[in-house]
Formats: structure tokens, C-alpha cells, sequence
């Protein structure tokens, strides 16, 4: 049986949660990297430290960019939010060795809550190519109504684990900091007049909001 819908205060605690779970990897690897520091004097072991250092404080940072304009108010009721600055933020927090990302959308300002719902549609699509792969972001649509498809294609690609039960809004299941964001996503689409929806490719999940 479906739990209920988390009231307000729930809600903002599990989005808190998710929050801090994206950001205690790297800040727990700037605390290690202190810790070398302060327990060698080892040249090498003191130039790893600092290169952990380094590598955690730009991860970090690029999250805190992310998690704020795709989970937090990033801006007055009615802001509009710049699709290439949110590129530029996407880029940071999803590119690395393995995930790349191809920006296929008109440089423009767009509603926020549209702006953070592509942000969290890139969350899922993420998801479903553990191993790695290409994000193509492609607009549905355009001008202030324009939805999204994010296509996300990789090794082994499939859709995360019981998305389509935590992306619904009016019979959800007993949310958690692991399912919120899903839930939260649909929350997005469903105040910009849009519905999540997940196809299965070869190699491949597209994730859309139309």
C-alpha cells in the first residue's frame, strides 16, 4: 500500500538529506586530505594530499552550484534563469572521466522552476548509466513552454530502480531521502504543466518531460 505524501517540513528535511548526501564524499575527502597533511612530512605523501584537496574542494563546490539552483529557491517567485549558466553548472556536476554532456538547447532565459526540473531530469537520466556514458539534452517544444529529453546512453544502461513508483505524484510511495528526488522531479514537471516519462532503448533510457 502507498504511503502518504510527505507534508512540507518532511519534504524540505528529506531534500535537506539528499542535500548533505551529495556533498559528504567530497568534504570527507578535503577532511582526509588535512589529516595527511597534519600526520606526514613525507614530500609525496604531502603532494597527494594536496592534490585530494584540490580535486574534493572543486567537486564540492560544483555541487553546492548544482544543488542550489536545482533544489533551492535560486531566486524570487517568478525568476527566469539562464540556460547557458545552467549548462555551464550542469557541466560541472555531471562531466568527468567517464560522463560526458552534449547541450543541444537555445541559449535563453527560462522560468526557474523549468530550469530546476531539467536539472533534476539530468539527476534521473545520470542514474541509469552507472558505468558511464553520454547525456544529449534536447528541448521538446520551444520558447517559455519548451519540456525536455534527456537521452542517457552507456553500458548497461537501465532505468533506476523503481523510478516510475517514486515519480508519482498522486499515488506516491512512502518517500525517502533515497526516493525524494524523483518525487521532487515529478513535483517540478507537475507545477510546469509536464509529466516525467522513462523509455527504454538498446544501450540507452530517455528520460522526458512534455
Amino acid at each position: 500500500m502507498s504511503g502518504p505524501a510527505p507534508d512540507p517540513l518532511d519534504l524540505a528535511a528529506l531534500m535537506c538529506s539528499r542535500v548533505c548526501h551529495d556533498l559528504i564524499n567530497p568534504v570527507g575527502a578535503i577532511v582526509n586530505g588535512l589529516e595527511v597533511l597534519d600526520s606526514s612530512s613525507k614530500d609525496d605523501d604531502k603532494q597527494f594530499a594536496l592534490d585530494l584537496i584540490r580535486k574534493s574542494a572543486l567537486s564540492t563546490s560544483a555541487r553546492l552550484q548544482f544543488c542550489r539552483i536545482a533544489y533551492g529557491a535560486a531566486g524570487s517567485a517568478g525568476a527566469q534563469i539562464d540556460l547557458g549558466e545552467a549548462q555551464k553548472i550542469a557541466r560541472g556536476y555531471m562531466e568527468d572521466d567517464k560522463t560526458k554532456l552534449s547541450w543541444n538547447l537555445p541559449h535563453m532565459l527560462l522560468a526557474k522552476n523549468r530550469v530546476k526540473l531539467l536539472l533534476n531530469l539530468l539527476v534521473i537520466a545520470q542514474q541509469a548509466i552507472p558505468r558511464g556514458g553520454q547525456l544529449a539534452v534536447d528541448p521538446v517544444g520551444e520558447g517559455d513552454a519548451m519540456g525536455f529529453k534527456v537521452r542517457a546512453a552507456g553500458p548497461n544502461a537501465k532505468e533506476p530502480l523503481n523510478i516510475n513508483e517514486h515519480l508519482n505524484v498522486k499515488d506516491p510511495a512512502s518517500v525517502t531521502a533515497h526516493a525524494v528526488q524523483p518525487y521532487y522531479t515529478a513535483l517540478l514537471a507537475q507545477a510546469c504543466g509536464l509529466k516525467v516519462a522513462l523509455a527504454a532503448e538498446t544501450d540507452a533510457v530517455v528520460v522526458t518531460a512534455s
